[in-house]
């Protein structure tokens, strides 16, 4: 499909300038100038708009524009031209189904339009693609669905993850990384609105629409496969994993969630079949259940504890090898270990070397020395023969009697010899002398009064 002036959004933002209108028709005789004209009257477009209607706090409308910033900053770095071409190539092609008015939460927080195409999945403004919130079918690896957490109405949030985008990066890499964040967005539990479904495929949405859940599930299930995707929307299920905390606004539904801290930021896990969610604060992590080599449990006190998760990652492409998280309660810990780590297989290496504490009890210190110098000998000696191991084994083994006859002797069997050459008999001599001495003390302290002193 040839691409077309948005000549209704042109109008509007280039009403007071018809000369500047007249010039840009003139000047838009190629697909690449008609795109870049269209993308430059939305943001146009969104900027005054936005500037008209904002009716939220000044502090709000601040940070909005910095994470837009932000992310203009972090698409326009190395990976410009992919980017921007990703952009176009999506704002090219028809818009099959667009459903307005959705409440996105990242990678930027603000109200858009989500817009399905043959091969693209974005969010828009008057039917421009967001840049930085494109996603092509095909390199999307997961997408979940999950109830919002603390909200006194039912939400649930839809996140899509793309390929290279949920696992944890350390902050050098993250900064010159070019991978697209999460899109998560908010659906309530009603149905759509009339009229906020439009495009070629509305008519068949509209049977599937008794709420915006059945009408995602839906469309996003049908655009995956039609790109030859066989990714799957997986649910949370109290039934596998919930929390035994209460929630405060809905109390009578279990919470599939668990509240805890990376680092100083407050969020919520989610134990889910295919990997462990963080969420809902930027960055989003994503743990597949395929990646996780272990989880441990560490800094375990009377009413919290953290648990460690170790992954299988390359470090040469910038991936944290371990993930804390922290502050858990320690109500949430029988289910963490016996509905997840358990049913999945997943190893505990709590009790691994480097999870040890570093004390020793003093029984055990001979024998943590001779693992060391083992370990040390094996460490520097790892060619050695069976015949050399057998050899200092055998080492070993002498120099432990020595030290076990060393520790049996008694300085006190050699009497008070000081080593002047008194034969064997003498010595026995005298060794009678002093017991006839011990006995007649002794009979000298029962003729007294037991008090040891003498008589006046």
């Amino acid at each position: 499909m040839a691409a077309k002036l948005d000549v209704q959004v042109l109008d509007l933002v280039f009403q007071s300038r018809p000369d500047l209108l007249a010039g840009i028709k003139q000047a838009a005789d190629s697909p690449e100038r008609i795109n870049l004209f269209n993308q430059i009257a939305h943001f146009v477009y969104e900027r005054v708009s936005s500037d008209e209607t904002q009716d939220g706090p000044a502090a709000k409308r601040r940070r909005v524009e910095i994470d837009q910033t932000s992310t203009q900053t972090h698409t326009n770095g190395n990976g410009a031209s992919s980017s921007n071409g990703i952009t176009s190539n999506a704002a090219a092609e028809q818009v099959l189904l667009e459903v307005k008015d959705i409440s996105v939460a990242a990678p930027q927080r603000k109200k858009y339009s989500i817009c399905f195409t043959q091969n693209y999945l974005y969010a828009s403004v008057v039917g421009a693609p967001v840049e930085g919130i494109v996603y092509a079918w095909k390199d999307i690896e997961h997408i979940l669905y999950l109830p919002v957490p603390e909200k006194s109405q039912v939400q649930h949030n839809y996140v899509v993850l793309p390929c290279g985008g949920y696992l944890p990066m350390t902050t050098k890499a993250a900064a010159g990384s070019t991978a697209p964040e999460p899109l998560v967005f908010t659906v309530p539990a009603t149905a759509p609105k009339p009229g906020s479904i439009v495009g070629p495929s509305a008519k068949h949405a509209e049977a599937v629409s008794d709420s915006f859940s059945t009408l995602f599930h839906w469309a996003l299930t049908t655009s995956l496969r039609s790109a030859g995707n066989p990714t799957s929307i997986i649910s949370s299920d109290p039934k596998l994993f919930h929390s035994v905390s209460r929630q405060a606004y809905r109390p009578n539904e279990k919470a599939v969630h668990v509240k805890g801290f990376r680092g100083s930021k407050d969020g919520y896990l989610f134990f889910l079949p295919n990997g462990i969610l963080w969420g809902f604060k930027k960055p989003i992590l994503f743990l597949p259940v395929d990646r996780i080599v272990a989880l441990s449990y560490t800094n375990v006190l009377r009413t919290t504890f953290n648990i460690v998760v170790e992954l299988d990652v390359n470090e040469n492409e910038g991936f944290e090898k371990e993930v804390e998280f922290g502050m858990l309660d320690q109500e949430d810990y029988q289910g963490i270990d016996e509905n997840y780590v358990r049913r999945y297989g997943l190893a505990d290496r709590s009790m691994a070397e480097q999870r040890k504490a570093k004390r020793q009890l003093a029984e055990n210190g001979k024998k943590g020395a001779a693992e060391d110098t083992e370990a040390a000998a094996g460490g520097e000696n790892g060619g050695m023969t069976e015949l050399e191991k057998a050899s200092l084994e055998e080492e070993q083994r002498l120099q432990d009697e020595e030290d076990e006859e060393e520790d049996d002797y008694d300085p006190g069997s050699d009497g008070d010899s000081d080593g002047s050459g008194i034969s064997s008999e003498e010595g026995s001599n005298d060794d009678q002398d002093a017991e006839g001495d011990d006995d007649e003390d002794e009979e000298d302290d029962l003729d007294g009064d037991g008090d040891g002193m003498d008589e006046d």
